[in-house]
């Protein structure tokens, strides 16, 4: 499938491309183009100089790196994050620091990466009743600890 993107202002001609860096990947590497700092427990939201037009019926997911997480501990807020068909503007990705120490966030640092996935909506119809099931009202915590 292709899928149309446009680099935008800050989205440096040195960088690489997007592309995926395996083959069979599912996601693809997205960059800062900002330099920030992420004070130890804040927030901030880095633009990443790419925008994309996806097709209906899919939505671009936005999920966290490990290696920030496990390396700084900093995690994407709102994991994932839905990018739908309709929106033509730059992605931006909300992260945060629950690491003990600022972090610098420079651009080119990969922040994030990308999903492209397909979906169904959903045609709603009021019931009286659900069907049974084994779980049935089970919730939080009901399948025990192990």
């Amino acid at each position: 499938m292709k899928l149309p993107i446009k680099y935008l202002d800050g989205y440096s001609p040195d960088w690489p491309r997007l592309e995926y860096a395996k083959e069979g990947d599912a996601g693809f590497d997205l960059r800062s183009t900002a330099s920030l700092r992420i004070r130890s427990g804040g927030i901030v939201t880095v633009p990443v100089g790419v925008a994309f037009e996806i097709p209906e019926g899919y939505e671009l997911q936005i999920r966290g790196r490990s290696g920030l997480a496990f390396k700084h501990h900093v995690f994407l807020i709102h994991s994932p994050g839905t990018i739908d068909s309709g929106f033509r503007g730059e992605i931006r990705v909300m992260l945060k620091n629950e690491g003990s120490k600022d972090l610098r966030i420079e651009p080119g640092d990969r922040v994030a990466q990308a999903v492209l996935a397909k979906f169904e909506q959903a045609e709603f119809v009021t019931v009286e009743t659900l069907s049974e099931s084994a779980r049935g009202e089970t919730g939080f915590g009901s399948s025990g600890m192990s």
